[in-house]
């Protein structure tokens, strides 16, 4: 399939490298669909390692993969907002429009969870568009409140637990992003679509 290339890491792993990280989360989701033997899947941004397969089967099985139906919609979770964060008012300034436009965007887009990683629960969520893509600050905080609601480049994100952070805060969250209790610790695991809202 073009765009794809596969790269064998031993004897039971492969490295599929695709286009973006949509693809990759869209990938990962079709994997675990069609109940391809692979004991871990793992996206990332431009590739999905499977782990514990047979790399002829896992190219066997790519010839009938395609995009474009490959990404069956995952689970929705919606996370409500507290729009107040410290770099709400930065985010307008580089968009060139109002912090309440940056709420509505926000709000607008639906993301999705394309892999995990940075802190346990952490998502990287792909969905904004390449010109609303935001610098991370020149200095990093020391510490990022829990729940704070981030953007960097293309990328959102939440923090699931206090850590030092680059990205810019425009609100926060009460949602529990990590919980070990759960049956899926994480809340926004790969292949999550996520719909942002403004806390009532």
């Amino acid at each position: 399939m073009a765009d794809v290339k596969v790269e064998d890491v031993g004897a039971r792993a492969c490295l599929v490298e695709v286009e973006d990280a949509l693809v990759a989360a869209a990938l990962a989701t079709w994997v675990r669909a069609a109940g391809l033997a692979a004991h871990e899947v793992v996206p990332a941004a431009r590739t999905v390692l499977l782990d514990g397969v047979d790399p002829v089967a896992v190219r066997e099985a790519l010839r009938g993969w395609a995009t474009d139906h490959a990404s069956r919609p995952g689970p929705l979770v919606r996370v409500e907002v507290d729009y107040t964060g410290p770099d709400l008012a930065r985010v307008a300034d580089h968009w060139g429009c109002t912090s309440q436009e940056v709420v509505e965007l926000h709000t607008s887009v639906e993301f999705t969870s394309t892999f995990c990683g940075f802190a346990p629960g952490f998502a990287y969520l792909a969905g904004l568009p390449v010109e609303r893509a935001v610098p991370r600050l020149d200095s990093p905080r020391t510490r990022v409140p829990p729940g704070s609601v981030a953007l960097a480049d293309t990328w959102c994100g939440v923090y699931p637990s206090a850590s030092p952070g680059g990205w810019l805060l425009i609100g926060v969250t009460d949602a529990r992003l990590w919980d070990v209790g759960r049956p899926q610790p994480a809340l926004l695991a790969p292949g999550t679509r996520v719909r942002f809202e403004v806390a009532g």
